[in-house]
């Protein structure tokens, strides 16, 4: 596997902006239990053109985070690691064992109840964290860890935004979904006729989230398809989709991605923290991510390579597949969305968003130690 240079500008940008996240929540968490936490509560709820201010970062900003997804997702298949199908089998039954089984331990607690449409929560894993721990290491990680566990997490989050668009729609007007297909459909013929220019693919994108808000259907999905709609060409430095993509990393990265969690981590602690941890969701969150996630993608890859259907790279190892595994039950920006779309009762919110910090903290350090372990053993081994 090779990391091209784009995905090194990815992977450095995740990096960072990892630690800003994680500033941003420690910050968000403060304000929010100090004298001025209403304060702060009452600054995102405020009203603009008819929505709140946190429903605007939900809706609007998170479009361009799932754009610049659904645009690595594009790269990975036409040059990156799922380019070469063999290649590629392996990050994708990772995701796939790492959204079956965190999704059937949260049912295993919810099934029937009111709850149960939180089983999104555990399947998706938050790049910048896991990237941004896995970074902590530094040079002794192999280059093969950082692009399997890119393409694991980018699958991951296809995943969500698939369960997303089927399971979370709640309401569907078929009028405004139409047209909002209608100008995605109108951008491939633009793609088809080699139209470079971004500005049309922009007015474009603002139309189709506009009436996509409007459908029913999450409107954050529009990023994805925006992605593909935008010209790939021959992937290099002067190709629109790379143009972008480029431009967008430290925006994303250091700028919506810090005011999400400023706007959705500010949660009050209240009530009896032993008895949050043991409601049947909070347990399915926290077991889908700290155990759901290493174990179903550690149990795919096994029998992806038992079964011959490809093989891990020559710098990993199974211990390598089981850190990553824990790395990616850090769920926090993309569990925390879907806690948003799943739950309606306020106070089952908060706990959950509380929960999920607590479990991704978990796993994050898990995975921490694990890794720093096996592969600094890996490391000496290597220089003997």
């Amino acid at each position: 596997m090779k990391a091209t240079k784009i995905f090194k500008a990815f992977f450095e940008s995740e990096k960072a902006g990892g630690l800003v996240l994680i500033a941003c929540t420690i910050i968000s968490l403060i304000i929010a239990n100090s004298s001025i936490g209403a304060s702060y509560h009452d600054l995102f709820q405020t009203q603009f053109q008819g929505h709140s201010m946190v429903h605007w970062i939900n809706d609007g900003l998170m479009a361009i985070f799932f754009l610049l997804i659904g645009l690595e997702l594009e790269r990975e298949i036409y040059q990156g690691e799922l380019s070469n199908i063999k290649d590629a089998l392996l990050p994708i039954f990772g995701a796939i064992g790492g959204i079956i089984v965190p999704a059937g331990l949260f049912l295993l607690f919810n099934f029937g109840t009111t709850t149960q449409s939180g089983a999104g929560i555990p399947m998706a894993t938050d790049i910048a964290f896991a990237l941004g721990i896995l970074a902590l290491l530094g040079s002794r990680v192999p280059t093969s860890l950082k692009v399997f566990l890119t393409a694991l997490a980018v699958i991951d989050d296809l995943g969500a935004i698939i369960i997303i668009a089927i399971f979370y729609t709640k309401t569907l007007l078929l009028t405004n979904l139409f047209i909002a297909l209608g100008i995605f459909a109108l951008l491939l013929v633009f793609n088809r006729m080699k139209v470079r220019n971004l500005i049309p693919y922009l007015i474009g994108g603002i139309a189709m989230w506009y009436f996509m808000l409007h459908s029913g259907v999450h409107a954050t999905i529009t990023g994805v398809l925006l992605a593909f709609a935008i010209p790939f060409g021959n992937g290099g430095e002067k190709s629109t989709s790379y143009i972008l993509q480029h431009f967008l990393h430290k925006p994303v990265a250091f700028i919506i991605l810090p005011i999400f969690a400023l706007a959705n981590t500010a949660i009050v602690f209240s009530g009896n923290l032993s008895q949050i941890l043991t409601e049947n969701y909070s347990l399915g969150i926290a077991l889908g991510l700290i155990i759901g996630k290493p174990l179903g993608i550690f149990m795919l890859v096994f029998l992806t390579v038992a079964f011959g259907l490809c093989k891990l790279p020559v710098d990993l190892n199974w211990k390598s597949i089981i850190g990553v595994g824990f790395l990616a039950g850090i769920g926090f920006t993309m569990s925390i969305f879907i806690t948003l779309l799943a739950f309606e009762e306020e106070a089952i919110i908060n706990n959950a968003k509380l929960v999920i910090l607590i479990s991704s903290l978990i796993a994050g350090i898990i995975g921490f130690i694990f890794l720093k372990l096996t592969l600094l053993k890996t490391f000496t081994d290597d220089e003997q």
